[in-house]
């Protein structure tokens, strides 16, 4: 094996060993000497791999948001609608969370600090990346008539990314990570109810679209 293989390998179990101790604790308190017993590296060792503790907090970062990304990418191409795509995309995100419930801690850690940081910098990044995705889909949506024509599609975008930090703050207040998988479906289907465009009138009646 390489070095640089080697490197990669270091780094990314000490990302993996932070994600783990963020999920337990708070990041404030995941000391570089806690991630270096998990990875069984010396103290010194941690730092030929990462300049500092706040690199490290990057790189996790960096993970959610190539792995995040990634995976809502996937599981929204191939749906039969858009709105399909897009509760495909919120049960992602929660999925994620409750698999990597170190995430969001590290997230909410860094935006309780008033100043700018490269860290939170990186944060504002994936949450851009986050939007695009999103106002993709529900443009798609208001296009294929599953949104009414006048739907405030930045506004739909802050309801739906609100909605899942909803969830994830509750579960991390009452320790049930896990929960948000029940909880999810029918908070989605509050959201697609508020936007869905109504259903063309039978026999003089309105119904609600499926």
């Amino acid at each position: 094996m390489s070095s640089k293989q080697s490197t990669g390998n270091r780094q990314a179990s000490l990302v993996a060993a932070a994600l783990a101790l963020a999920a337990e604790r708070s990041p404030a308190e995941v000391t570089t000497a806690a991630l270096a017993q998990a990875v069984g590296l010396t103290q010194g060792a941690v730092f030929r791999h990462f300049e500092n503790k706040e690199a490290i907090w990057i790189a996790v970062i960096d993970f959610a948001h190539r792995e995040l990304l990634a995976r809502l990418r996937v599981v929204s191409e191939g749906q039969p609608r858009a709105m399909d795509a897009l509760r495909a995309v919120f049960m992602a995100h929660v999925a994620f969370v409750v698999e990597q419930p170190g995430v969001p801690r590290v997230i909410f850690q860094e935006l309780q600090h008033a100043q700018d940081t490269p860290l939170k910098a990186r944060v504002r990044q994936l949450m851009t990346d986050y939007r695009l995705l999103l106002a993709r889909l529900l443009q798609q949506a208001r296009q294929a008539g599953e949104l009414t024509p006048d739907t405030d599609l930045q506004a739909a975008a802050v309801l739906f990314i609100g909605s899942v930090q909803g969830l994830v703050m509750q579960s991390l207040l009452s320790g049930q990570v896990a929960a948000m998988r029940q909880l999810a479906p029918p908070v989605f289907e509050l959201f697609r109810r508020a936007l869905a465009a109504p259903a063309p009138r039978q026999n003089g009646k309105r119904e609600t679209r499926a």
